[in-house]
C-alpha cells in the first residue's frame, strides 16, 4: 500500500467510525496531508487554504476556484492521485459544499455548518507518518539545519533583529523552505519572552532564532543561541540544565510510551536541575506533521508514542532553550535538524548519550 492509498484508507476507517457520508478537509495542513505534499494557500500564514478536499460516496474531489485550479492540475498533479478538481468563478459565492453533501451527514477538520467537528482526530491522523513521509521529514531537517546554521554564523553585532530575522528567511526561502515562524531575541529580550517576534533591537551579544520550517506541507523545529564573547556561568549553567531536560525528553519518546509519563518525567528533571517551575511558562512541545505541534503534550496527556511519528520538544529555562526535531525510531530516535561542527552538551541518560546543543560562543 502506497502513501495515498494508506491515507485514503484511514480517511474511510475515520468516516465509517463517525458514520460519516462525507468529508471536508480545508485546512491547508489536512490538505497537505491527504495529498502527500500539495499546497492550497496563497497566504503562506494562513490556516485554511484557497482550496478545499471534500470526499463523498461518489469520489474525492477539490474545491477550488479558476484563478487556483490551473496550478493544481499542472504543477500539483492532482488529478492522477484520483482528485477531481471543480473551479468555481472567483467571484461567486456558491454553496458548493451544501451542493456535494445534501442528505450525507458531514464531518469538517474546520468550523463548518452542521458538520462534525474532526479537528482533533485529523491533527492525530497527521502525526502518524508514513515512512514516504519520514523520508521527506529527513530532507526538511537537513535544509532546515542548513538555514539555521548559515543564518546564525553570518549574525554580528550591530545588526537588528528584524535584519537576522531577514537573513534566517533569505536562507529558508534559497532552500525551498519557507520560514512559517521565524523569531529573534536579542540580548535582555531572550530571558523576556518566551515567543519573541524580531524588532528593530540591535544585537550587542546574545541571540536567539527559532525556526517552523515548511516544505512539502511538513514542518520541522529549531533552536539555536549565540553569544558573542565568554558566556556567564548563570547561563552556562542554565543551558546545561535546558539540555539535559532535552535529552531526558528525547530518552523517554519511545515507541508505547504514554505521553503524559514522557511530560512528568521531564517535570522531575526540571526539578532535579533546580528549576522546578520553568516548565510552567512555556509549552513544552509534541508531536509535529503538517503543523508546527499536532498537538501539545501535557502532564494529563494519553496519546502513545508510535514508530515514525516526528516530535519537536522545546524547554526552556529563562535565557535559553533547546530544540531540535527527532523521528521516533524502532531502535532510537533520530535528530533530524542536527547540525554538523555545532558545539554540544553530552548528556548520559540510561547508559546512552545524546547530544544536545550549546550555546554557541563567538570571538
Amino acid at each position: 500500500m502506497n502513501e495515498l492509498e494508506h491515507k485514503l484508507d484511514r480517511i474511510q476507517s475515520l468516516m465509517r467510525d463517525r458514520q460519516l457520508g462525507a468529508l471536508l478537509l480545508r485546512r491547508v495542513s489536512s490538505f497537505a496531508w491527504a495529498t502527500c505534499g500539495a499546497a492550497s494557500y496563497v497566504n503562506t500564514a494562513t490556516t485554511f487554504g484557497e482550496s478545499a478536499l471534500l470526499i463523498t460516496p461518489g469520489g474525492r474531489h477539490i474545491l477550488t476556484n479558476n484563478i487556483e485550479a490551473p496550478r493544481l492540475e499542472q504543477e500539483e498533479q492532482l488529478a492522477p492521485q484520483g482528485w477531481e478538481v471543480h473551479p468555481a468563478s472567483w467571484h461567486g459565492t456558491p454553496d458548493e459544499v451544501a451542493a456535494w453533501t445534501r442528505d450525507l451527514k458531514l464531518g469538517a477538520d474546520v468550523p463548518h455548518p452542521g458538520a462534525v467537528d474532526l479537528s482533533a482526530e485529523m491533527s492525530h491522523l497527521r502525526a502518524d507518518l508514513t515512512p514516504e513521509e519520514g523520508d521527506r521529514f529527513r530532507r526538511l531537517g537537513r535544509l532546515c539545519a542548513e538555514a539555521m546554521e548559515a543564518a546564525v554564523r553570518s549574525v554580528l553585532p550591530g545588526q537588528t533583529e528584524h535584519q537576522i530575522a531577514g537573513r534566517l528567511a533569505y536562507e529558508c526561502e534559497s532552500r525551498g523552505v519557507q520560514a512559517i515562524v521565524n523569531l529573534v531575541a536579542t540580548d535582555e529580550r531572550v530571558f523576556r519572552y518566551r515567543h519573541p517576534l524580531p524588532t528593530d533591537k540591535i544585537l550587542e551579544r546574545y541571540a536567539m532564532l527559532v525556526l517552523c520550517g515548511r516544505k512539502w506541507g511538513l514542518v520541522g523545529s529549531v533552536t539555536r543561541l549565540a553569544h558573542f564573547g565568554r558566556l556567564t556561568d548563570d547561563l552556562r549553567r542554565k543551558q546545561e540544565a535546558v539540555a539535559c531536560v532535552d535529552a531526558a525528553l528525547i530518552a523517554a519518546t519511545r515507541p508505547g510510551s504514554a505521553l503524559g509519563d514522557i511530560f512528568r518525567r521531564e517535570m522531575a528533571t526540571y526539578a532535579d536541575s533546580g528549576w522546578p517551575e520553568e516548565w510552567r511558562l512555556h509549552h513544552q512541545g509534541g508531536p509535529t506533521g503538517y503543523e508546527p505541534r499536532e498537538y501539545l503534550a501535557t502532564p494529563d496527556s494519553t496519546e502513545i508514542v508510535k514508530t515514525g511519528q516526528a516530535f519537536a520538544w522545546n524547554p526552556s529555562i529563562q535565557g535559553t532553550k533547546s530544540e531540535d526535531t527527532i523521528l521516533v525510531g524502532a531502535a532510537s530516535n533520530e535528530v533530524i535538524t542536527a547540525m554538523t561542527g555545532w558545539p554540544t552538551i553530552r548528556q548520559l541518560v540510561e547508559g546512552h548519550e545524546i547530544k544536545r546543543p550549546a550555546i554557541l560562543e563567538v570571538g
